[in-house]
């Protein structure tokens, strides 16, 4: 034989007995799980929530920035999308999904 008797039956005794062994080696596994759901995971849906809040509220004369960069003001608003002026006399209509930032009315000015 490889294995003498005794040695096999004190190595299946122990794994027999670990109910609590079993725990606390998971126990590093669940608090790393449980940190990352508060810092990670519970921070960024708090956000997109306010974004799609924000999103759904956008009214004309809101400052928005696009996915794409564009940064205008909203000048009218539909169901599905906004028209946006990124320029004097230059306006242009954005899906609302699109919108990654707004800023209401009466923001604070850029450069003043």
């Amino acid at each position: 034989m490889l294995i003498s008797p005794a040695y096999a039956q004190t190595a299946s005794g122990a794994a027999q007995g670990g109910g609590l062994a079993g725990f606390i080696s998971l126990a590093p596994l669940l608090l790393v799980f449980v940190v990352f759901y508060f810092l990670m995971i519970r921070p960024q849906q708090r956000r997109m929530k306010a974004l799609q809040t924000a999103v759904a509220d956008v009214k004309k004369g809101d400052s928005v920035v696009t996915a794409g960069g564009l940064i205008g003001k909203v000048t009218r608003v539909e169901d599905s999308a906004v028209e946006v002026e990124i320029a004097p006399n230059t306006r242009v209509r954005v899906v609302k999904a699109t919108l990654a930032e707004v800023t209401p009315l009466g923001g604070k000015p850029a450069n003043d």
